[in-house]
Order: structure tokens, then sequence, then C-alpha cells
């Protein structure tokens, strides 16, 4: 709240580096500028991690198999990923997010949501702020980042993606109106292809359909979600910037050699389980509740399922027989085959509120 007691407006600027893993291979390698430059093994199993502005137009991007990126451009040029320097470069960029702001929260490596209502420096603006921030980006590191900057997560967001690469987009908070009216739905997150042609059936192609629609109708046909997307076609996100961020979820995951059935996957969740169950037991402070099974089909297709048992899992063994238990929810057809396995923990909570909820059940 401000002095006079109305709700204060926040300054969030949105930070998204320019094909990050590409740009640090080619800041690298001066022979690599200016060429198309695909991150990614060139074998029948890999997927593309990234893809540089020069390859782009060819039509690859990032998690395109490998081989499908070689066909669309013969003269591509891949580099295996080194995700080691890529995390030190991702540090070197998040110190000079803090000289700005203390309340920085990282998405990925490339990516970044920083609140600078209240900037570490003297500053006129947020646009400004974000113009400093993207200058010391390239003096310092050689890179480029693209900035949105708005009254929240949601629009900060969009806004960076709109004059990429190295571009900044600002929206007022008395722009947003106008701004979310022809914005496509599409550009709203969690709105993917299904959700896209459903949206179409009812004629809503934009934010201002939505907002035309209403919020009733949406939670009607969407429930929590129509709510959701009513709120974001008003502009309406108050999610504060958390710069802690705990882990929404600890998984692991791996590529298989050879496409898989279903009921040989058994193992390979196993092994997943192991592993997501070490990263658990060094990193999380806090009791998972949710067990998840994430798969991949071999045309690509991600699936995921989950679970929350009465009594949080205790060990590796408990967490893959429930991953392994929920085979039995995938619903495809029994010749479909995997590539992907992935297990994973989430749905966190303290240990007061784990014993809590076994107690009343």
């Amino acid at each position: 709240m401000s002095t006079d007691g109305t709700k204060r407006v926040r300054k969030i600027v949105h930070v998204d580096m320019d094909a990050f893993y590409a740009s640090v291979e080619q800041r690298d390698n001066p022979e690599l500028r200016g060429r198309p430059v695909v991150v990614a093994r060139r074998s029948p199993r890999a997927v593309v991690t990234a893809a540089s502005y020069e390859a782009r137009p060819f039509g690859i991007h990032s998690a395109m198999p490998a081989m499908r990126a070689a066909k669309l451009c013969p003269d591509a040029i891949f580099v295996p990923p080194d995700f080691t320097h890529y995390k030190a470069v991702s540090a070197q960029i998040r110190e000079i997010f803090l000289r700005y702001t203390p309340h920085v929260e990282p998405l990925s490596l490339d990516e970044a949501y920083l609140d600078v209502t209240d900037p570490l420096i003297s500053s006129p603006s947020a646009t400004e702020t974000a113009r400093a921030i993207r200058a010391a980006i390239r003096e310092e590191t050689g890179l480029t980042a693209s900035a949105g900057v708005a009254p929240n997560k949601f629009l900060a967001k969009i806004a960076s993606d709109w004059r990429k690469p190295d571009g900044q987009f600002v929206i007022k908070p008395h722009q947003v109106e106008r701004f979310l009216a022809d914005l496509d739905v599409g550009r709203i997150h969690g709105v993917g292809r299904v959700m896209r042609s459903k949206l179409a059936a009812m004629d809503i192609a934009t934010a201002g359909d939505l907002r035309a629609v209403g919020a009733a109708v949406l939670i009607e046909r969407f429930g929590r979600w129509g709510r959701r997307l009513s709120e974001l076609a008003e502009g309406v996100d108050d999610r504060p910037v958390k710069s802690d961020r705990e882990a929404a979820q600890i998984s692991a995951e791996d590529t298989l050699r050879e496409d898989l059935p279903l009921f040989e996957l058994a193992p390979h969740i196993q092994r997943m389980a192991d592993k997501a169950w070490a990263n658990y037991r060094r990193k999380a402070e806090r009791v998972a509740c949710t067990v998840v099974l994430k798969l991949k089909t071999s045309d690509f297709q991600s699936l995921t399922r989950s679970y929350t048992p009465v009594s949080p899992p205790r060990s590796a063994a408990e967490l893959a027989a429930i991953a392994c238990a929920l085979r039995n929810r995938v619903g495809r057809p029994p010749n479909e085959r995997y590539r992907l396995v992935g297990v994973g923990l989430s749905g966190f909570v303290d240990g007061h509120e784990a014993m809590l909820q076994t107690a009343l059940f």
C-alpha cells in the first residue's frame, strides 16, 4: 500500500536472454557468428536445446528432433550443450540483476523476473532501469537481452517477447486494457493447441474476446482455469516476485536408447525414481506429497500423470511403486511407444503440515 492507502502499482521487468545457449557459443567461437547454430548432439535420439537466430528462419526451434533440424538446414552447425558453462554465465548475469534490485526470481538459466518498484539505483523509471540492466549485460558479457516492463509478471513476460532480439517493450498501467484487447489468446501462458481450439469453438480469439464473454461463462466451461483466464484477460496478476523460489518439483528424466512400450518401462521408472529421491533428500527442506510420472511418446507428445497418496512417499522404492502404478492412468493405445521417462515429486508442504494431513486421513 502507498502512504495514502491506495494499492501501490508494481514495476516488474522480465528479462529474457536472446537465444542464450546459442549466443554463448557464438560469442566464444567467432567462427560461429552469423551462421546457423544448433545446440544439440547430432544423433537420432537428441533434441534441439537452442537455435541461433540465423537457424530459426529454417523452421528450427528448441525441443524438435535434432535429425529433423539437420534436414531443415543441412548447413547448420551442431554444437553439443555445455550446461556447466551456461550456468556460470547465467550466474554472472544474475549478479548484474542484483545490483539493481534484491527482488530477482529466476525462471531458468536465461530468464528472470525483477521487481524494480524500489530499485537500488537512482532511476527515473522502470523503463530506464531495464535499459541500464540490458546495457550492463551487453557490456560485461557480450550478450544481448530483451526486456518487458509492466505492472505485473503476466504482462511483463509477454512484453519481453514483443521486440526480440535485443529489444524492450513497455506496457504502462493505463495501456493495459488497450494492449490486451487484440492480444492473441495463444500468447497467454497455459493456452496451448488444445485449449486454443476449445476457445476458437466459442469464437474466442483474443483476450478482448475473453473479457467480452465474461467470468461466469468461462468458469462454467473451464472451472478454476476459466477464472484464471478471466483475470488475465483483465490484466490481473497479483503474483509477487519471489526472490527465493522453492522448487515446485524435484524430478529426474531420461531419453531412452530406444522407444519402448508402457509395460517395459518399470526398470527405467525405478532408475528415475532413485535419482529423483536422491535429489529430493539432498535439496528439499519441505515434504513432497505428490508423485508425478512424465512420459514422452515416440512422436514427441508429452504426458504427465500425478497422484497424491494419503501419506507422502518415504523411500525411493515407495516413490517408484507409485510412479509405476501411474502407468494405469496413461490411457493410451497399448501399442504406443515411449522415448522419455521421468519421475518427480511436487506438492511441497512443511513437515508439520504433512503430519497434519496424514492425521486427518
